[in-house]
């Protein structure tokens, strides 16, 4: 859904929907169906902002396709979705990494997979948007960070931003990935997280937060977040795993009336159709409106 901010600048909401078990193009399609008739049963006609989860077969098999991303975009036309995000990350973030194939930012497949994103998204982005987000985890283990992995990992980075420039220039259309932090990860706390990303491109290259880890796991989320974007970070996307947690204050200051820190808010629940409408209603509190409608700050 895309939602107009009091400042005026456009907020896209997507719920999330995960193919790790579709291992080819046909069968991501069929899985989009459930989701899909669920989103609608709440939400009526209208577009709806989905982003997807993508294992590293799908993408690989997607990015070499351009006949399978010409179907899928148009079954997502068809069925009334939208797609501006798409995560990389493992399903649990907290422990997945471990158990990824990818491995993490020291290895070259990590790179590969998120420009094959990129490259999918590209074509599935709305045909008037221009750029859209990639969410990807937090670099690797802390304690696996020693100094080779530290100097892949920047190699990486900088193929990755490089990759990125490329695509976006060929295409038009700018792809910025976030990575996110989470304890015991090289990006666990704000300042481990500016620290690691100091000099990186920060015009492609910022931050995805989990909003409820971020309320768990940091002291002062508020002061963090600050701490981050006054390093020069950008939130690139704000997720919303758990929508019983205190997320509110931390989406609040993001959204804050006179400005906004993010342009991509993801619910990636298990809830369905209901944590999303509770997210919706989240932030028509906060002043922002569907896109055709006039804003009035809250």
């Amino acid at each position: 859904m895309r939602l107009r901010h009091p400042s005026g600048r456009i907020v896209h909401l997507s719920y999330g929907i995960s193919l790790d078990h579709a291992e080819t193009p046909s069968a991501a399609l069929e899985a989009l169906d459930a989701t899909a008739a669920e989103l609608r049963s709440r939400f009526g006609t209208g577009l709806l902002g989905v982003a997807l989860r993508l294992p590293y077969r799908l993408a690989a098999a997607l990015a070499d396709d351009g006949r399978a991303r010409t179907r899928l975009r148009a079954e997502l036309d068809a069925k009334g979705l939208e797609v501006v995000t798409l995560s990389g990350t493992p399903d649990a973030e907290g422990g997945g990494e471990n158990t990824d194939p990818l491995g993490d930012w020291s290895e070259i497949a990590r790179v590969r997979h998120t420009l094959d994103l990129a490259r999918i998204l590209v074509d599935l982005l709305p045909f008037e948007e221009v750029r859209g987000a990639i969410g990807t985890c937090g670099l690797g283990r802390a304690d696996d960070w020693d100094e080779n992995r530290q100097k892949a990992g920047a190699r990486h980075l900088s193929r990755l931003s490089a990759g990125l420039a490329d695509l976006a220039w060929r295409v038009g259309r700018a792809v910025r990935c976030g990575f996110q932090p989470a304890p015991g990860r090289v990006l666990d706390g704000p300042e481990q997280t500016v620290a690691a990303l100091t000099r990186v491109d920060k015009d492609r290259l910022g931050v995805c937060l989990d909003l409820p880890a971020v309320v768990r796991d940091w002291p002062d989320p508020e002061a963090g977040i600050d701490r981050m974007t006054d390093a020069g970070l950008s939130v690139i996307t704000a997720r919303i795993t758990d929508t019983t947690a205190g997320w509110q204050p931390v989406l609040r200051h993001l959204l804050a009336a006179d400005t906004a820190r993010t342009e991509y808010v993801d619910v990636d629940t298990a809830g369905g159709a209901a944590d999303l409408q509770h997210v919706l209603a989240e932030l028509t509190a906060l002043g922002l409106v569907p896109e055709q409608q006039p804003c009035t700050a809250p």
